[in-house]
């Protein structure tokens, strides 16, 4: 068979358009391929909740795939191991409790996984505003404003679209984004100390391997946070290299909002 250039273009735009167009109207809209709304992807999908993940970046898998300073290996304690099992990332015994696991595995397992239980993953797209309404007298966050990271990376000035969503997952780690446009552009109250970011504390792996999954919840309607954010919302230690309590956070909001959504 001949090849023909302008039907391998046909191809791909009529496929991307008809799978963005099917996203405009969502259940659940994950800010940020991580780990943590990776596995809440896998966990949506196998339901058939409408699901879609925004990452600003050419690669989803957040800070999975550095390992520990560029070190591609992983820990992860027994609390997680079945979420290891429950995708298929094989991980080694060292000391009681203590797991390793390789983090090129478990980030490309993750997406494929959220992939193939019918989530749709958009790279390339920033997330740089919030749909902001009333609903019912109550005011809530219904959607999301979206750019191409690189039109906002040169800054040129090009009008976003929208998409609609009963519910949004902060995943964007260190820096909270959603969560931070929201507080700064309706200075709304967010369910943390302050009422806004507090900003992440230095590192001690036990407890904000505990608090990760503590401060996974909804900290505005309509707007959840999971995995770093949380801890970058409620202002708690951040924990390094151990994956655990990134992927319970994530199996926690998928819980929660499965409830919700009467599924």
């Amino acid at each position: 068979m001949k090849l023909d250039d302008i039907e391998i273009s046909r191809a791909i735009i009529e496929n991307f358009y008809k799978k963005l167009i099917d996203s405009l109207e969502l259940d659940v809209a994950l800010v940020g391929a991580g780990p943590s709304n990776l596995i809440t992807g896998v966990l949506l999908g196998e339901k058939k909740i409408k699901t879609a993940v925004f990452e600003s970046k050419l690669a989803p898998g957040g800070g999975v795939w550095g390992g520990g300073m560029m070190f591609n290996e992983v820990v992860v304690q027994d609390a997680a191991l079945h979420l290891f099992d429950k995708v298929g990332v094989g991980y080694e015994k060292k000391k009681k409790g203590y797991y390793t696991a390789d983090s090129v595995e478990l980030a490309s397992t993750l997406i494929s996984k959220c992939v193939k239980s019918g989530v749709k993953i958009f790279n390339l797209i920033k997330v740089v505003d919030v749909m902001f309404r009333e609903e019912n007298g109550e005011k809530r966050v219904n959607g999301l404003v979206l750019q191409w990271s690189p039109i906002e990376s040169i800054g040129l000035h090009v009008d976003p679209l929208t998409v609609r969503a009963r519910f949004i997952v902060d995943g964007t780690g260190h820096p909270a984004e959603v969560c931070s446009v929201l507080s700064r552009k309706m200075g709304v109250k967010l369910d943390s100390r302050t009422g806004g970011v507090i900003g992440e504390m230095s590192m001690w792996a036990d407890r904000g391997e505990e608090l990760t999954v503590e401060n996974a919840s909804e900290v505005f309607p309509g707007l959840f946070v999971t995995g770093m954010a949380g801890n970058a919302v409620k202002g708690t230690p951040r924990m390094g290299p151990i994956f655990g309590g990134m992927l319970l956070s994530g199996e926690k909001i998928a819980k929660i909002i499965s409830q919700k959504l009467g599924k």
